[in-house]
């Protein structure tokens, strides 16, 4: 009998209790995974741990705010190096604001949660050989719109954030995956109860007619992760919509 000695893959979600991060740790226990989902609320991640729980791999959740350093000070130290670290993590609070009404205050939710974080996440992280730190922006950057002035300059800023830290941090890999149009929670809050005519009215517009998944955004973080050969790269999912 051959027993095999492959070591499972280590990945920290940082936002990995809802969409795009959930979807992503949903693939990589289903893969075998050594999966830890961190963010803010103990409740979300408990019921995402749930849902997670019955896969091949092994999840553990932690309560860790990506805007506070000490947090992610204190999740690495527990965890030591990893293989892979993703941020999904965002605060939409304010984040949509007209420049003639603008409010520094909320904007500098925001900039903390999608900028500053990340960066921390970059100096705490301790990787394997072969690790790879994934950030997520957003098509804002690209397509902005009315309204959006902060939401595009963060996402624009985690693109050159992404560029400098390839540089500085290599071998270890660092990325930027840019969604587009996603069905995640984050729409429960821009949207509301018009959340599912704005989608429909949205996919009209893509090429590929219709909005994007979880799923979609996940399988594309996969790749980033696991090919060695790419870094201080910005990865467009978003169906077209830079096209447009």
């Amino acid at each position: 009998m051959t027993i095999s000695t492959t070591t499972p893959e280590r990945v920290v979600i940082v936002g990995g209790g809802s969409g795009m991060g959930l979807a992503l740790a949903a693939a990589l226990v289903a893969d075998g995974a050594e999966v830890t989902i961190a963010g803010r609320s103990a409740e979300r991640l408990a019921t995402a741990g749930r849902a997670l729980a019955d896969g091949p791999g092994t999840v553990r959740t932690a309560v860790a705010d990506i805007t506070r350093e000490a947090d992610l000070e204190r999740l690495f130290a527990d965890l030591g190096p990893v293989d892979h670290v993703v941020a999904t993590a965002a605060d939409a609070t304010g984040a949509y604001q007209p420049v003639a009404a603008f409010e520094a205050d909320l904007a500098r939710s925001l900039i903390s949660a999608k900028l500053i974080g990340p960066t921390l996440l970059a100096k705490h992280a301790r990787f394997v050989s072969g690790g790879s730190l994934t950030f997520t922006s957003g098509i804002a950057a690209y397509r902005p719109a009315p309204g959006g002035a902060m939401v595009a300059a963060v996402n624009g800023a985690l693109a050159s954030l992404g560029y400098a830290l390839a540089i500085e941090l290599g071998p270890v890999r660092v990325n930027v995956i840019s969604p587009g149009w996603v069905d995640t929670p984050i729409w429960d809050t821009i949207a509301g109860p018009a959340k599912i005519e704005r989608h429909r009215q949205l996919a009209t517009r893509l090429p590929v007619g219709r909005i994007g998944r979880p799923d979609d955004i996940a399988h594309a973080m996969l790749a980033l992760m696991r090919n060695p050969f790419i870094t201080g790269t910005v990865l467009h999912v978003d169906g077209g919509h830079r096209l447009v």
